[in-house]
């Protein structure tokens, strides 16, 4: 499968909302930690984008297909989208910190 990838001038854009979700738990399983699992609750497990560009042609985005977001990852379509405004939340990252955040331990 090919792509091309290109920037979006703001001034073309259309407005949207990314949400972009990271893991719930600062540790791989908070079921062997000592204390309450919600003390390992990531607390920068969501990010959201309030005012974000978007290419004009995801107008026509659908729930059933996934776009990549340059060097963001995959995102697919929200429910929460409406005439008013597209949501999108991130799927799959470009990169994993999570791996790097295990070596520092």
């Amino acid at each position: 499968m090919q792509g091309t990838l290109h920037w979006v001038s703001a001034a073309h854009a259309i407005g949207c909302e990314l949400r972009i979700y990271d893991r719930l738990f600062k540790v791989e399983n908070p079921s062997v930690e000592e204390g309450d699992f919600k003390d390992y609750i990531n607390p920068g497990s969501l990010q959201v984008i309030q005012h974000a560009y978007a290419e004009p042609a995801l107008k026509t985005a659908t729930f059933s297909d996934s776009y990549q977001f340059l060097r963001k990852g995959y995102f697919c379509l929200d429910k929460d989208s409406n005439e008013e405004g597209m949501v999108f939340n991130r799927t799959v990252s470009l990169k994993d910190a999570w791996a790097k955040e295990q070596k520092k331990r």
